[in-house]
Order: C-alpha cells, then structure tokens, then sequence
C-alpha cells in the first residue's frame, strides 16, 4: 500500500509581468483559473489534502479554488511575504502538522502538468526509496532555468542560472519545479535552508543537495512544453493553445467530429458522445454533457448544461444550465437560459428564449418567443410573438399550458395563468384569467374598415 499523499501547490504571487489588478493565478484558460490544473491533477493521483499556499489577493485566490474543488479536502496556507519558494512552502507546514506520509509540491501556473508525469514521478520515487524525487525538462535554451547537476550520473543539486559557472550553465537538463518529498524530511530541510544566493531568497532548489546527502534522487523526465509555466499574456494565450489542442484530440480520437478545431473550445471537463459534430466557433463549457449522434451548430455556447442523443442545435444559440432531451431541434439563434428543461422531440427557433420553462414532449415554438418560468405540456404550439409575462414589478409567477394547446401568435400570457388540455387561444390575444380546457379564449378588438378613408386624408391634405 502506497504512503499517504498531500499536496502544497504555490498560488501566492502576484505576477507582475501580467500587467493586472487580477492575481496570476486566477487568469483563466478554458474557463479555469490557472491554479485549477495542477490542483486538479493532484487530485487525480490521490493528493488529500490538497494545501494551496496563497499570498496576493488571498481571500481571492481561496474563493475561486473552493468554488472550482467545492468537496476537496483543502487547507489554505498564507505566505505572508514573498521571500522564495521555500519559504513558500514552508508557510504550509502549519497546515500539514497532522500529516505523515509524501508531499508533492507543485505551482500554481503551469497548468499543462499531465496525470501521466505525477503518476510516474510517484513509480520513480518509489522506486528511488531517497527522500526527494523531481521532474527535469531537457531545453535547447535553458537560459534562466535551475540546472540539474549530477556525478556519476546521480543527481547532485540543482543550481539556479544566476549562480551558475560558465560550465554549469552549458548543462541543459533543467529544473521542472516539481518534487516529490517525504514529509519527515521535508520540514526538517526547510528549515535549515539560508539565502544565500544572488536574489537573496530561500530557494526550494536547496533541498536537492540536502537529500542527496542522505539517499538516491530519482528523476523523470518531461516535456518542457508540459512543465512550462506562465508569466504574460502571450504565455498565457500560447499555454491555453496547447490545452485546446489536447482537448480536441482527445474527443476527435474518441469518435467526435470537430469541422475547425483550431476554433472550437472545450472545456476539460466536458463530456461528449461519440458520433456528434461541433461546427466551427463552437464552445462547450463548465461541464456540459452532450450526447452521441448530436450536431452543434457554428458559434453556439453551452456552459453547465446536459443535451442527449440526437439533439440538432442549430448555429448561434446559446445554452446557460439547461437541460435538452433526445431528438430536439434548437436554434438558430435560440437562448435557453437557467432551468430550462426540454423533454424529447421540442422544437424551439430562431430568436426564442426560455428561463425557468419545462416543456414536454413534441412541443414547438418555432419563432420570437419568450418562455419565462413556464410549465409547458406535451404536443403544445407557441405562435410567434408570444411572450409568458412573468414579473409584476416584485415578484415571478408561473404560466401552465396543457397538453395540446394551441397559441396563437402575438399572445401576452399574463401570469399566474393557465390553459387547460386542448384550448386555443387567438392571436392577439392578452390572457388575463384562466382558460378551461377545450376552450378558445380572444380577447382582440373587433376589426372595423373604413373605407374610402385615404382617400379622404390626401384630399384634406391638399
């Protein structure tokens, strides 16, 4: 049985080069802050607890992770200054005083850290049985990287560029940042650690020669483009990039169909069926489900909503935590907004919108309509123009519609209301009370023409 695992991710700096009032880490790729992805992979090797150690904007900082990792066991740390990355994590020993086992230390902005790269820095670390374990990353231009320096093949210490000899600095294995400790070393290492260096700061990179004294420090191997943190915008720009990439690949290798993938954005934890197709511009956000055999048409938006199999959405509509049944069609330009839910075989068109409407089975409303805080039967059909009229100024009320209704177009639904199985009500028609089943409400005007009446106004405008 494996040692237990914590994990201490550093999300406390400020990140000038940014050029933000907004902490770094808290910059989103794909609808997540920066800091989600390595907590999130923690999370997926079995780290609990997880400690973000926080330092800028920290009541920040906090809310979003506890929003992004709501059942996560999380223990906030606070580096008070900053003064290195040692004394990063040592601000998070408070927080780990009843934990014996393995800490994994990661950063808060790389997030293109893979599952696969901590799984087998745990196998190595294992393996090792040293104190520490550490990823490398090999780089053409390691300027401005720690050096991994070794003799007789094992590794030594890590050296940072600014203390480099001229001979060091020819080394290209470089320093990922990212460790595997045990914590009865760990704690006892950190605080022995002095600044002397040329910033003046506790390097974490010290603990390397540390615990190479005391047993063998296994390394892996990574992609620098895996371990590659962020620093500006353009870092920014080109690490979500390589994201949306991954993304992509992943759900066309599993059998979906994106016609642009250089323009579709997936979310990571987006599920989609096999057999669906996502046209160009296409978002799929915050943990949205889509089902198989589904088409998606260019420049729709979905966050946090569900949509099963053989569902057509047409181009430009946009979804906000709805719920769709199979075989619906939707759009173009349709909005279905917050507790919307649609049971099979709905037919909503251009330029509808639902909030808080339930609609069943095999009903329509094709064009121009609002549905606000609805409850809809089956086999209805909404006439364009019509509008449920749900707020009084203070308060939402519901409108009913039975099953087999018929609205005519232009009709203002005035809640509380409702219309019984099988009505009609007229176009034009303003529904104040309750309309009995099998009943025909109007409530227009009667038409009068006047005629012969242009011609009398020309002729008195001379």
């Amino acid at each position: 049985m494996s040692a237990p695992l914590a994990a201490v991710v550093l999300c406390a700096g400020k990140g000038t080069r940014m050029k933000s009032e907004k902490a770094k880490v808290l910059h989103a790729i794909l609808g997540k802050p920066l800091c989600a992805y390595p907590l999130k992979r923690a999370l997926d090797v079995g780290a609990s607890p997880l400690v973000p150690v926080v330092g800028h904007q920290a009541p920040e900082v906090e809310k979003a992770i506890r929003a992004q990792f709501p059942e996560a066991a999380l223990r906030f740390a606070l580096q008070k200054e900053q003064r290195g990355t040692a004394d990063a994590v040592r601000s998070a020993e408070g927080a780990l005083k009843d934990f014996s086992g393995r800490v994994l230390i990661l950063y808060g902005d790389v997030p293109l850290l893979r599952r696969e790269t901590l799984e087998a820095l745990v196998a190595a670390h294992e393996a090792g049985k040293g104190p520490l374990s550490l990823v490398a990353t090999t780089l053409e231009d390691p300027t401005g990287y720690g050096r991994v320096l070794r003799e007789g093949g094992k590794v030594t210490r890590i050296v940072e560029h600014k203390d480099c000899t001229p001979a060091q600095r020819a080394v290209r294995e470089c320093n990922a940042g990212i460790y595997l400790v045990e914590s009865s070393f760990l704690w006892r290492a950190l605080a022995e650690i002095r600044p002397q260096n040329a910033q003046g700061e506790y390097y974490l990179t010290d603990l390397v020669e540390m615990a190479a004294r005391q047993g063998p420090v296994a390394s892996i191997d990574a992609d620098a483009t895996e371990t590659a943190g962020v620093n500006d915008r353009v870092e920014l720009a080109a690490r979500a990039r390589v994201m949306q990439q991954r993304i992509n690949e992943r759900h066309m290798r599993a059998g979906v169909t994106l016609q642009d993938p250089a323009t579709t954005f997936i979310d990571e934890d987006v599920t989609v069926g096999a057999d669906t197709e996502l046209g160009p511009l296409v978002t799929l956000a915050a943990g949205t489900v889509v089902g198989r055999n589904v088409t998606i048409g260019q420049g729709s938006v979905l966050t946090a909503s569900f949509v099963a199999d053989g569902t057509a959405i047409k181009p430009y509509s946009v979804f906000e935590e709805a719920k769709v049944g199979e075989r619906c069609i939707i759009g173009p330009f349709s909005r279905l907004r917050p507790g919307t839910e649609l049971a099979e075989e709905v037919h909503l068109g251009n330029f509808v919108e639902t909030k808080k409407a339930v609609i069943g089975k095999g009903s329509k409303a094709n064009h121009l309509a609002y549905l606000g805080d609805a409850k809809i039967g089956s086999k209805v059909n909404v006439g364009a123009g019509t509008i449920t009229c749900n707020y009084d100024g203070v308060n939402k009320h519901l409108t009913e519609l039975g099953d087999g209704v018929f609205i005519g177009s232009d009709t203002q639904l005035v809640a509380p209301v409702s219309v019984g199985d099988g009505a009609y009500v007229g176009a034009g028609t303003t529904v104040t009370k309750n309309v009995p089943p099998g009943s025909l409400a109007v409530s227009r005007s009667p038409q009068v023409n006047k005629e012969g009446w242009v011609a009398r106004k020309k002729e008195r405008q001379g």
